[in-house]
């Protein structure tokens, strides 16, 4: 009697362990390098370059400004000597005025343009984020991980790493104005 319930208990384990091995469930993961992804992705580059263009062209009209203030300094430090300590105290506060709003304009100028450009990267951001997601879904991925500096995933396998992919496929679907097709052709030629 012994027996035959000790062969119940051992089958009835049997039974317990081959179910949970059964209810086992398999995802499929894959990871992206967002970092790499957001550096070599073409409307990125694009956006940084339509910008630095941008700050040279808007920051030519405050260069000015300030050559004009530093030869303004220069003649006054050469009057100073010639006009005594009063007359260099008197204007003095002048020159304080006009270097602070040459300040002002220059971080006008960059916060301006630090807004302008996180907008338009913020909206690729979810762009990028979206066709990630739409990747997952048609290729049947449960989970993709991000790789970025402060990301959860410290080591995956090669094979699971769909960021070209992802890359290619963006910049495919990517289409950028002409200037960005004519830097591109003009890299081409050099090559």
């Amino acid at each position: 009697m012994k027996k035959s319930i000790l062969a119940l208990g051992l089958v009835a384990m049997f039974f317990s362990c081959n179910k949970s091995a059964d209810s086992a469930v398999e995802f499929k993961a894959a990871y992206v390098d967002s970092s790499k992804l957001m550096k070599d992705y073409e409307e990125v580059k694009q956006i940084d370059s339509k910008y630095k263009i941008k700050s040279e062209e808007e920051g030519k009209s405050l260069e000015g400004e300030i050559t004009k203030f530093q030869k303004e300094v220069q003649t006054f430090q050469e009057n100073a000597r010639l006009k005594g300590q009063a007359w260099a105290e008197q204007r003095a506060g002048e020159l304080q005025k006009k270097e602070q709003e040459l300040q002002y304009k220059q971080q006008l100028l960059v916060q301006s343009l630090q807004t302008e450009s996180g907008k338009e990267m913020d909206s690729v951001i979810q762009k990028v984020k979206k066709y990630i997601a739409d990747y997952a879904k048609k290729n049947n991925l449960d989970f993709v991980f991000n790789t970025e500096d402060a990301s959860t995933v410290i080591y995956g396998k090669e094979q699971y790493d769909i960021t070209d992919k992802i890359l290619s496929e963006l910049n495919a679907k990517y289409k950028g104005d002409t200037a960005a097709s004519k830097v591109d052709e003009v890299k081409e030629e050099k090559k």
